[in-house]
């Protein structure tokens, strides 16, 4: 899995649906770091949802379910749902809410509720070595749906990415330094980084081909912006960043699209 918010939306719907135990879900996410700490952005969240504010608490995944499992009873419909937000590119966030920064800032986030209810939304940041903080913000309406990337759009785009990836570090090689090291390795190792993250046993196949594909385009990416830097020129730079930006946003489309399916694979069916 590529980020905490990923590992928390998949396992805590496995966990509402009763096909994953409160430990497992806790373990998969404490994989991302050794400490998590807990606490509501504000008192009136604090309030309404039995969150610690303004000291957080060290309880850290359990926490975190306890708040999913308080939203989801109170909130028929209620599920959660990935956001993985980036500049010019804020789909599925609640537009003004604090949450919609802090998600923005994290690239990344988790929102609890039902569509056009009150919920909650969770953004995890660094806060030291070893340490992941979990900030919980109320969200007043949960964004209504729109026209989202089904499984079979995400899937074609991953695949032209894989291409126009692998051209574009070629493109770049020149970029780096001899002190960099061999891509292919530092590609494989970005990999292995995240390689040990887990999914639900009931996450179906073509979610987990998605994602997995998702993870190789991005540690492509990633590698080849690492000479964005060393361009000689600013235009150099922009053309590169030109180049990785759709690029980017077909890997988060993807990983949103599969996240998506692999939650709908636990609603309960009229």
């Amino acid at each position: 899995m590529s980020c905490p918010s990923i590992t928390l939306t998949l396992w805590s719907a496995s966990w509402l649906a009763g096909a994953t135990s409160p430990d497992d879900v806790i373990d998969a996410v404490r994989a991302w770091a050794p400490m998590h700490l807990v606490s509501a952005a504000d008192a009136e969240v604090a309030l309404r949802w039995d969150l610690p504010w303004p000291d957080p608490t060290d309880a850290g995944p359990v926490t975190l379910l306890q708040a999913v499992r308080a939203v989801t009873a109170a909130t028929p419909g209620a599920a959660p749902a990935l956001v993985l937000p980036a500049a010019g590119d804020v789909r599925g966030l609640p537009v003004g809410t604090s949450f919609a920064s802090a998600a923005l800032d994290a690239g990344q986030g988790v929102l609890v509720g039902a569509p056009g209810e009150p919920g909650i939304g969770i953004v995890p940041t660094v806060e030291g070595p070893d340490v992941l903080r979990w900030t919980v913000f109320g969200v007043p309406a949960l964004p209504l749906p729109t026209g989202s990337t089904g499984l079979g759009e995400a899937e074609f785009a991953l695949r032209e990415a894989v291409r126009d990836a692998a051209d574009a570090l070629s493109s770049m090689r020149g970029g780096f330094s001899a002190d960099d090291g061999d891509p292919r390795i530092r590609i494989a190792a970005a990999l292995a980084d995240v390689a040990h993250r887990t999914t639900p046993d009931g996450t179906p196949p073509r979610v987990l081909r998605i994602l997995d594909t998702a993870d190789q385009v991005a540690a492509i990416l990633t590698v080849a912006g690492e000479s964005s830097g060393r361009a000689q020129t600013a235009a150099g730079t922009a053309a590169r960043d030109d180049t990785l930006r759709p690029l980017w946003a077909a890997v988060r489309s993807a990983r949103t699209a599969a996240v998506a399916a692999g939650v709908y694979c636990y609603q309960p069916r009229a």
